[in-house]
């Protein structure tokens, strides 16, 4: 088994990245690094850092997003962790062969271009769990 190597991001659904903003910069002072969009996650994702730990805060572009239905139905906050591996189509397998629930049973891109899947959260008390393997050219998509 392979283990990640270490936790990428908390991943934090929020209804606008505008108005929460002040919060983590201003009241935690945490450190701003850009903004993402991803249109086929249908989600504008914005990136902070605070010590060696990284958030990326999830806001919606349209009312159908799994995002948007994460808020209906739950509200704002966290949303899942990520977790760095690095083969992460092997890895994928070997849960699956495990009997580890997957909502991705091969990797998608995510922000930074990074290779992403989630695992069910029935799978892991409850906690969306996404893995992810980093660009290894570290090139980000349109990042403001």
């Amino acid at each position: 088994m392979k283990t990640p190597g270490a936790v990428n991001h908390i991943g934090i659904a929020v209804r606008s990245i505008d108005e929460i903003r002040p919060f983590y910069e201003q009241t935690l002072g945490a450190s701003f690094e850009g903004i993402e969009e991803v249109p086929e996650q249908k989600v504008r994702v914005a990136f902070f850092r605070i010590g060696e730990v990284k958030l990326e805060l999830l806001e919606p572009t349209t009312p159908d997003s799994t995002i948007a239905k994460f808020i209906e139905k739950k509200g704002e906050g966290m949303h899942h962790i990520a977790y760095e591996v690095k083969d992460i189509q092997a890895r994928l397998d070997e849960l699956k062969a495990e009997g580890v629930r997957l909502i991705d049973e091969t990797p998608r891109i995510g922000a930074h271009h990074m290779k992403v899947a989630f695992l069910h959260p029935k799978s892991s008390a409850g906690i969306l769990t996404e893995l992810c393997e980093p660009n290894p050219a570290g090139v980000s998509n349109g990042q403001e």
